[in-house]
């Protein structure tokens, strides 16, 4: 009897220190790093996503903004320090796709990353003070084709969108521009307000300035005009036959197991698919971009590739 008591209490143990199995999924909350500052579109996003998603996983999902590096030192450092247990997870920038191409990096894009879901995509637009005296981007393109160098534009990085898209006006149009780069948004934002740079290419963190009165909006980079700005023209209209949006979502470490990452993608999903989100996408003008676990995996392998390209054209590609 002392034999059979012991043998049980050794097994009780061994069943208590076994891990928690993957259908209990989340038992605390969730950290959602965001790779930018506080306050900018992405930010904006991502904390009434949580907020959403909260409710379908049942758990807290925390958002950390951890910016710089084009928006990749957070991912980066999370695929190299976070446990892949579900509980650590990040946006992930197109600049992961790029920047590989442009600079010698610390990640791998494909190997270093559970792919879980794919989100939205941005508006991008270039806007400057209201009372710039550049009332249309044809004004902002002939002040830098006369002034090479002079017409100082903030952008979230180095081979983000924001930053390539002029590096494409400049290219198709002659016009030299004095690139300022920033950790994200809100910063850029700042400069702006204050002077400090003359326009600002970004995503639709601008939005409420624009509408404020405060800044004016040149141009967007969609495939049509917006719906919060219709009269507003798109590179396009303006015959630079150029459209960036930049999808995103959401990933974790490698190694995240299956059913954890299907407990993610389904409870994700469903906060994707709330009335309440389908709203904060109309207040920030960004389409939905859902993508599955495996389609948003085979999107990153068809991206990196795809982006080379792109880098190359602009001839940003590393020596």
């Amino acid at each position: 009897m002392h034999l059979l008591a012991r043998t049980l209490a050794l097994l009780g143990l061994l069943i208590l220190a076994l891990p928690a199995p993957a259908q209990e999924f989340p038992s605390r909350p969730i950290t959602l790093i965001c790779p930018w500052p506080p306050g900018g579109s992405t930010d904006t996003h991502l904390r009434r996503f949580a907020e959403i998603a909260a409710r379908t996983l049942g758990q807290a999902i925390v958002i950390e903004n951890k910016p710089g590096g084009g928006g990749m030192i957070a991912p980066s450092s999370m695929a190299r320090t976070a446990r892949p247990d579900g509980y650590t997870l990040t946006q992930l920038p197109i600049s992961a796709f790029r920047l590989p191409h442009i600079q010698k990096v610390s990640w791998d894009a494909l190997g270093d990353f559970t792919y879980i879901i794919g989100l939205t995509g941005y508006t991008f637009g270039v806007v400057v003070k209201s009372d710039s005296p550049f009332k249309t981007f044809s004004d902002l393109l002939d002040y830098a084709r006369a002034n090479p160098g002079k017409l100082s534009y903030g952008s979230t990085g180095t081979g983000t969108s924001p930053h390539l898209l002029m590096e494409e006006v400049s290219m198709k149009t002659g016009a030299q521009f004095l690139h300022v780069p920033f950790k994200g948004n809100a910063d850029s934002t700042q400069a702006l307000l204050g002077g400090h740079i003359m326009a600002q290419s970004d995503s639709s963190g601008w939005g409420r300035f624009v509408d404020a009165g405060q800044f004016r909006l040149l141009v967007t980079f969609g495939t049509q005009r917006t719906k919060r700005w219709p009269s507003v023209p798109t590179a396009n209209d303006l015959g630079l036959d150029m459209v960036y949006s930049s999808p995103y979502g959401i990933v974790g470490p490698h190694g995240l197991e299956p059913k954890v990452v299907r407990i993610l993608h389904d409870g994700f999903k469903k906060a994707l698919d709330d009335p309440e989100h389908q709203k904060v996408l109309d207040q920030l003008d960004q389409e939905l971009w859902y993508r599955s676990s495996e389609d948003y995996a085979k999107y990153a392998r068809d991206t990196l590739q795809r982006e080379r390209a792109l880098i190359e054209r602009l001839g940003l590609l590393a020596k």
